[in-house]
This record gives structure tokens, C-alpha cells and sequence, in this order.
């Protein structure tokens, strides 16, 4: 059980480095948006992966606390 809570973290810590490289990416797209006009579609994902990067940090919040009670548990 252990493991798993372990392996879950990893990953969702993982997708939050993903999402977080991406809103990077997109953010310092900014200034080509706005010469080609896709400003609006530039904030739409800037926002999504801004969304994504605070769920999956809530994600593996909870799996750290699910680890600390099975570790309090034994």
C-alpha cells in the first residue's frame, strides 16, 4: 500500500512539473501571441495549465497525508 501512495506521488509530483513547464512555455509565448494576434488562446491555456498544475499540487497533498496517516497507523 505503502508503495503505491509512494508511486502515486511520484507521478502526480511529475504531472505537476509538466503542467508547470508548460504554463512556463506558454507564458513566455506571450509576446509572439500578441504580434500574431492568438493573445486570447494564449491566455486560455496559460490558465488551463495554471488550473492543471493546482489540482495535480492538491493531488499529491493528499496522497502525502494518506501516507502520513498509514505511517502513523503501524
Amino acid at each position: 500500500m505503502e508503495i503505491l501512495l509512494v508511486l502515486g506521488v511520484v507521478v502526480a509530483a511529475g504531472f505537476v512539473l509538466f503542467s508547470l513547464a508548460r504554463g512556463l512555455f506558454y507564458f513566455s509565448q506571450g509576446h509572439r501571441a500578441q504580434i500574431d494576434g492568438t493573445v486570447q488562446e494564449n491566455q486560455v491555456m496559460q490558465n488551463r495549465m495554471m488550473m492543471a498544475r493546482v489540482k495535480w499540487q492538491a493531488i499529491t497533498i493528499i496522497l502525502l497525508v494518506l501516507i502520513g496517516f498509514v505511517a502513523a497507523g503501524k
